[in-house]
């Protein structure tokens, strides 16, 4: 009668049980839930196992010491233990709250405890479907680890070592280190070694080493990194004048961090400290590189010996052969009035891809190009720069002066360039007095904000 109910149970309940399983399996997998596979395991394998099993042992009433029996029952618990192993793993570490102790559990903890827990499985499976005593077993084990241990107690330290730092998880792949030894991104860290790429090549370090040893992050807090450059001027540049420049050039970095403001303070001994917040330390070559560059420029521009040097390029002869051969002509001008000039205009220089001229503000000077080309660029509807188009050699920036009207455009050197800048009080007796001139100045103005227009509409480059 027992084996009756055992075989109904089984024709029955494996038909239901398969239906619910099946149903819960397709419910976890639209959450996306991490329980989806052990159950998918449970149904396809463990469940038809055990069925199995009844049918064997309860039904056809089969010995249990039968070869058949044991490779079933042997089967059987190698699938719990693995059900009771993905289970595990499901609920308590791959559902874990991101920075909890368990998100933060390494790899290769997991890998070496599930090793364990499925040899102990093992171990108890044998001993209880083949009767093998595994007392033994644990004790020669015991006594080679040991062995093993004392040979290679380097070797193991190192991997003692790296397991602890891949627990406390101090740095991620991707994340920047400042160590004694390197300084570099992070590409790989396993149980032995981290590996860092720095700009000599892939730096090997040990963990043994970096667990003995301070280093620093410069990855974390996200966004933190900040770059600190020193710079050095004249004693007798005026101290305001010179942080400001450097905070001016420090903000119009590609590479800052648009929400953090640079700031520069003088540090003593002629010597000046500014400090960059950028996106990523991988910037800090970039970035450095720019801000040396455009400070070169700049401090020309603005009349300050940057380390101590005087520039003697804005000399009268080059200011009068640009105003005989560029602006005179762009403005109609007499002989008289480029003469007068002479005195007002200044020969500049900017290096590539720094900023001329800054849309939404008005300008001060008109820029006229002598060597080297402007890129026009405005900002589109969604926000991205759209190209306006170039001016090349004998070509002009900043008409909006004369008429007191904001920028439609940046204007931005490609190359290296050279212009003559003159003052705009410097310029508007000269034009006002010319009709004609204002009207080419004034369908110019018309011409760039059409080209603005146009540019914004394709949002397609405009040459």
């Amino acid at each position: 009668m027992l084996t009756l109910w055992w075989a109904a149970a089984v024709v029955i309940g494996l038909p239901l049980l398969l239906i619910g399983l099946t149903e819960w399996h397709h419910s976890l997998v639209r959450t996306k839930s991490h329980l989806a596979r052990p159950v998918l395991l449970l149904r396809n394998y463990l469940v038809p196992l055990g069925a199995l099993l009844v049918l064997l042992v309860e039904v056809a009433r089969m010995p249990a010491d039968f070869t058949s029996v044991r490779l079933l029952g042997t089967v059987f618990g190698f699938v719990l233990l693995v059900l009771l192993l993905s289970g595990l793993n499901a609920t308590v570490f791959e559902g874990a709250p991101q920075g909890s102790w368990r998100q933060r559990v390494p790899a290769i903890f997991l890998d070496v405890t599930r090793f364990l827990l499925i040899g102990a499985g093992l171990a108890v499976i044998l001993s209880f479907v083949w009767g093998v005593r595994v007392g033994g077993i644990f004790t020669a084990l015991g006594v080679t680890s040991v062995v093993i241990g004392l040979m290679l107690q380097n070797s193991v330290g190192q991997i003692v070592s790296g397991l602890f730092m891949l627990f406390e998880q101090p740095f991620r792949i991707g994340d920047w280190l400042d160590t004694p030894a390197a300084r570099g991104q992070i590409v790989e860290a396993n149980w032995r070694a981290v590996h860092i790429q720095t700009g000599r090549g892939l730096q090997i370090t040990p963990n043994s080493v970096l667990a003995t040893t301070s280093f620093t992050n410069l990855s974390r807090p996200p966004g933190g990194h900040r770059l600190v450059i020193t710079t050095t001027f004249s004693p007798a540049d005026p101290p305001n004048r010179v942080c400001e420049l450097l905070t001016r050039i420090a903000n119009a970095l590609p590479q800052r961090r648009t929400q953090v403001p640079a700031s520069s303070v003088p540090v003593g001994s002629a010597e000046y400290r500014v400090t960059i917040a950028l996106r990523s330390p991988a910037d800090d070559t970039a970035a450095q590189a720019t801000f040396l560059s455009w400070l070169w420029y700049a401090a020309r521009r603005e009349g300050l010996h940057l380390n101590g040097e005087d520039d003697d390029f804005n000399t009268p002869q080059r200011i009068e052969k640009a105003l005989r051969t560029v602006v005179a002509p762009t403005l109609r001008l007499s002989h008289s009035d480029q003469r007068s000039l002479i005195s007002q205009a200044t020969i500049v220089r900017y290096g590539a891809d720094e900023i001329i001229e800054h849309a939404g503000r008005v300008p001060e000077k008109m820029t006229f190009l002598i060597e080297g080309s402007i890129r026009l660029t405005a900002e589109g509807p969604d926000g991205i720069p759209v190209t306006v188009g170039t001016l090349d050699e004998g070509s002009f920036v900043g008409v909006t002066a004369l008429t007191r009207q904001p920028n439609f455009f940046d204007a931005q050197a490609i190359t290296e360039l050279t212009a003559l800048q003159i003052e705009r009080d410097h310029l508007v007796e000269l034009v006002m007095g010319n009709p004609a001139l204002l009207q080419d100045l004034g369908r110019t103005i018309d011409d760039r904000r059409a080209r603005v227009d146009q540019a914004r509409t394709s949002e397609q480059p405009v040459s």
